[in-house]
């Protein structure tokens, strides 16, 4: 009797994954296409193999169960193909740079309501799968964060803050070089190391503000201490640097030590908001902090850093953008964005409550404060580089890194800094280096051209023969 009860059992399974497969082999096909014209392979949980083009396949999409789709198309948004990678209903095999334009695509397909009617009948015909003890959406960023308070409150900014940070130290030195930069790099050539061009562009920060010995300089959001420490080793300066994750102030005051640096430069446990207990500086930086503020607390930010700058100071904002912010959007495509859930990912998995805005926001809230802007310039296709070295030592380490934190944790930073390449080679993020200046008595305290930057970059920081211009 036990026996012809498996055999029962077998038989309906195979039944239920013979139809499943056959509903989702419908679903592809509607939207992306016969087998042979898509620039992927599928393999299905049975084996099942369906080619691509044979001369543009970059990569294979691999459904792990029957009910693979249906959780990620139901309902249809960004959020949920995004979860069904991160849970594991589907995986990619190869190249995930050319993977991440598959959400792009079914979002085309969907705005056709006849196309979305037929896939929804063959969604609904698959197991839901429900019983699964895999769920990602148990770690997503609200559950730690809203308890918090409301959005950039101090609480909860220093709770997002240690959400996205805290991951730790170890997995961050995994795929960052050797000084722990977790912002863009400085190639001033393509084939230049991460390395190298992190060192660079530490010193086009230190450079573009004219760091004078003996002057106060002030990292908002220092990360791991690395700018800090190159501005007292290669510039004579007294360094502060403030950071709201526990982590990042051990190690940076650890490596601070081991470097024998303490005497000019050391990191705080500060809010930027509360920055003015540190007293007052000449120049100040901020390198990819920005986009944790928040829009609507941008005018508060840059208050705070230009409160505690003295007069001719000089203030280095380097941060991301929305290029798309800037273009005002009609009711249908704000409407499409919501639906569709766009950037939910980020927010719900790697930088809560960070949300990107336009780059005029920045300017405008920097200069409400008393700024002057005097320059800007783009690193957009640095961090295209940047992104693809980084997304390429994680993958190199990835059994190493799925030790430390989890597939969970490593398929999230696979995948934001894989779409992260992708939204900046599309001109879609833009990272932006602007100088703003404190005038003294209308005085910016600058040179009449760059003259002074070019003939800088031109020494070598290792040397240490680098002599500041004069003001």
């Amino acid at each position: 009797m036990g026996n012809g009860g498996a055999s029962v059992n077998l038989g309906v399974t195979k039944d239920i994954s013979s139809t499943a497969l056959r509903h989702s082999k419908n679903v592809l096909a509607t939207l992306f296409g016969a087998p042979a014209r898509r620039r992927f392979d599928v393999r299905y949980w049975d084996g099942t193999i369906e080619q691509g083009n044979p001369d543009d396949r970059a990569f294979t999409l691999v459904l792990t169960r029957p009910g693979a789709l249906r959780r990620m198309l139901l309902p249809p948004s960004e959020l949920s193909i995004v979860e069904a990678y991160l849970s594991g209903d589907v995986d990619v095999e190869g190249d995930l740079s050319s993977a991440v334009t598959i959400a792009d695509a079914i979002n085309g397909q969907l705005r056709s309501p006849l196309v979305l009617a037929s896939i929804l009948r063959e969604l609904l015909g698959l197991p839901k799968d429900d019983a699964r003890g895999d769920d990602v959406r148990r770690t997503r960023a609200d559950k730690k964060v809203a308890p918090a308070g409301r959005p950039h409150e101090p609480r909860r900014d220093r709770a997002a803050i240690q959400y996205h940070y805290d991951v730790g130290n170890e997995f961050y030195q995994l795929w960052l070089d050797e000084r722990m930069v977790y912002s863009c790099a400085y190639f001033a050539s393509p084939t230049m190391t991460l390395d190298e061009a992190q060192e660079a562009k530490l010193d086009l920060v230190c450079r573009k503000l004219r760091l004078h010995p003996g002057e106060r300089f002030l990292d908002v959001g220092c990360g791991w201490g690395a700018l800090v420490m190159h501005a007292a080793r290669h510039y004579d300066v007294q360094a502060v640097g403030i950071t709201l994750s526990q982590q990042q102030l051990a190690l940076a005051r650890d490596r601070i030590d081991a470097a024998g640096l303490a005497s000019r430069c050391h990191i705080e446990l500060c809010d930027y908001r509360d920055v003015a207990r540190l007293g007052v500086f000449d120049k100040a930086a901020s390198v990819g902090m920005v986009e944790h503020v928040g829009v609507e607390h941008l005018p508060q930010y840059f208050t705070s850093v230009h409160g505690v700058l003295q007069p001719g100071g000089l203030f280095l904002n380097h941060g991301i953008v929305s290029v798309e912010a800037s273009h005002p959007l009609s009711l249908s495509q704000h409407i499409e964005r919501k639906l569709w859930r766009r950037d939910a990912f980020i927010d719900q998995y790697v930088f809560p409550d960070g949300k990107l805005g336009p780059f005029h926001a920045v300017v405008e809230s920097a200069e409400e404060s008393g700024f002057e802007t005097r320059d800007v310039e783009s690193l957009r296709e640095h961090y295209v580089l940047t992104l693809r070295e980084w997304v390429r030592r994680l993958e190199s380490c990835e059994a190493e890194a799925i030790a430390l934190v989890g597939q969970h944790a490593y398929r999230v930073w696979r995948l934001y800094m894989t779409a992260a390449c992708y939204s900046f080679a599309q001109g879609r993020l833009n990272v932006l280096q602007t100088l703003f200046a404190k005038p003294r008595n209308g005085d910016a305290m600058l040179p009449l051209t760059r003259a002074d930057l070019y003939a800088a970059s031109q020494t070598s920081v290792a040397s240490g023969t680098f002599a500041p211009s004069g003001r």
